[in-house]
């Protein structure tokens, strides 16, 4: 058996048994790909599982070095490791060649957020061209929306109108591994929602998308992106925000007002804790630039 069947077949256990999504089993497919044709270029074209090494994988590695972060290179990597971890737990492999590789270390970047202030003029910025941009009702509703709950750029997309509930102010969400959650929605984003449902999907089917481009077809993530990085410029804002920043942005204002981790957790849908816990350092940041610039003794030194 090759190694595109032996990939085709891990790919559909990630699918069905481990209910990998659709972007996770893409970014797999990408890389089992990429480090298959580094072997037929550089060690046998065919070459099977069985007689794959170490030392294939360690090169492999080494040609990522110049060209790649460590996260990405990591990454890379793991999804070889997962991938022959499968194959011997299938008993294709007597020994398993990626057994002891090490992972690179992954630099910890802080995620990037907006103040509540920069927060504030993107999500109103769509208003400004109401009269002008008749997808301007639309885009307010994305904006609002995002950080609103904080929902996902996938989840969004994927939204229909049934899963809206504009009543009791809350959205039905499938997350990652198919995991259903139930959001919060604020006043101002339900407010943009309504006023979209009534002027755009008014007597659409419930089962259709929430959020619709030309002859009403689903909006991608590359529309939403374009809309948030249109309206940051439109809002005068320093900075070029991506959706994903409106997520960050969303738990970091809830962690600075008060909000437990927990809570934060269960409304962004991590599975583990430890991923929600980076926004402690967010805020720690922050605490510690308002305390220098308010606190009469912070960062001063005096003399003897």
């Amino acid at each position: 058996m090759n190694m595109e069947t032996h990939i085709g077949e891990f790919l559909e256990y990630l699918r069905v048994e481990k209910g990998a999504s659709f972007h996770t089993i893409e970014a797999y497919r990408r890389d089992l790909a990429q480090f298959t044709r580094f072997l037929a270029e550089n060690v046998h074209r065919g070459i099977p599982a069985e007689r794959i090494k170490e030392s294939h994988i360690l090169a492999f590695a080494g040609s990522l070095h110049r060209a790649r972060r460590r996260s990405t290179i990591a990454r890379k990597l793991s999804a070889i490791k997962s991938f022959f971890t499968f194959l011997e737990r299938k008993e294709v492999l007597r020994k398993n060649p990626a057994s002891l590789i090490v992972l690179p270390g992954v630099e910890k970047y802080l995620p990037s957020v907006l103040t509540v202030e920069e927060a504030e003029e993107l999500v109103n910025a769509p208003r400004c061209v109401e009269d002008k941009d008749h997808n301007a009702v639309r885009d307010r509703a994305i904006l609002e929306l995002l950080y609103s709950s904080g929902i996902r750029v996938s989840e969004l997309v994927a939204l229909r109108l049934k899963d809206l509930d504009i009543k009791e102010g809350c959205v039905r969400v499938l997350g990652k591994g198919g995991k259903e959650r139930l959001l919060p929605v604020g006043r101002f984003a339900v407010d943009a929602l309504r006023t979209y449902i009534k002027m755009k999907r008014a007597g659409a089917d419930p089962e259709e998308p929430l959020f619709v481009g030309r002859k009403d077809q689903p909006i991608s993530r590359k529309t939403v992106e374009r809309v948030v990085k249109k309206y940051a410029r439109l809002s005068g804002i320093n900075k070029l925000p991506s959706p994903h920043t409106l997520r960050h942005s969303f738990a970091t204002h809830l962690l600075e007002g008060g909000a437990d981790l927990r809570s934060i957790q269960a409304m962004l849908g991590h599975a583990s804790l430890s991923t929600t816990q980076r926004y402690t350092k967010v805020t720690l940041k922050h605490l510690s630039e308002v305390y220098d610039r308010t606190h009469p003794r912070a960062g001063r030194r005096y003399d003897d």
